[in-house]
């Protein structure tokens, strides 16, 4: 479940109500979640917390959307999904999956995305924009000069302004959907102390044990 409670439809702001119809239909989408897509649709009812939050984050949506974008729709899409990727997002990546596959990339591309460096199935400025994703979303926005005049090669001024506020907000998006656990990021932490054999907590510490062994000049204990 999410972290954060969520608004039903008779409480919901008139606009969050417009789109909880758009999505869920007449179902009110707390009690009866699930849209088309196949996603539990708790992003927006958690996000309907705050009504101008909603209208603005449905905004940025809006935004990259729109006509009046000078940036190819398939460097958009890459950013995003490399995003999700690289934040860890399984709803980002999951469902820029499928947006990728509607604006033209193959499957043998989105695929790839994972492991993008070694693939060749990229043309050079797809290799650049995902390069540059990967400096907005791994290192934080620390771009060599190299990298981003590769980039300016391809692209004008405005373009790479349209794609690294498209991608910084996705990779925001990713951040905040795993923190809130919402959709299919609602899953409990894999990185967990595991239990010994005996089932149980309390025990050998073996790189312990290894340097006790050390000082006191005898043998390691076997491991296990």
């Amino acid at each position: 479940m999410p972290r954060l409670r969520q608004v039903s439809k008779d409480q919901a702001h008139d606009f969050a109500k417009g789109m909880y119809t758009f999505l869920f239909g007449e179902r009110d989408p707390v009690a009866e979640p699930g849209t088309a897509s196949g996603t539990p649709g708790n992003w927006w009812t958690v996000f309907a917390l705050v009504p101008d939050a909603f209208d603005h984050t449905t905004a940025g949506f809006q935004f990259y959307r729109s006509p009046d974008r000078l940036l190819d729709p398939k460097l958009r899409e890459l950013g995003q999904i490399r995003a999700g990727w690289t934040v860890g997002s399984q709803f980002v990546f999951s469902q820029h999956c499928k947006a990728c596959r509607d604006v033209g990339f193959s499957d043998e591309q989105v695929a790839a995305i994972p492991s993008w460096s070694v693939a060749d199935c990229w043309s050079p400025v797809e290799r650049a924009v995902l390069a540059y994703t990967d400096c907005l979303t791994l290192q934080h926005g620390r771009v060599p000069q190299a990298l981003f005049d590769e980039l300016q090669r391809h692209l004008s001024d405005e373009e790479i302004l349209e794609f690294t506020y498209i991608t910084c907000t996705y990779a925001m998006h990713a951040t905040m959907t795993k923190a809130l656990r919402l959709e299919y990021d609602d899953v409990d932490d894999r990185v967990v102390e595991v239990p010994d054999l005996d089932g149980n907590y309390a025990g050998l510490d073996v790189m312990a044990a290894v340097d006790r062994a050390d000082d006191e000049g005898g043998a390691a204990p076997e491991a296990g």
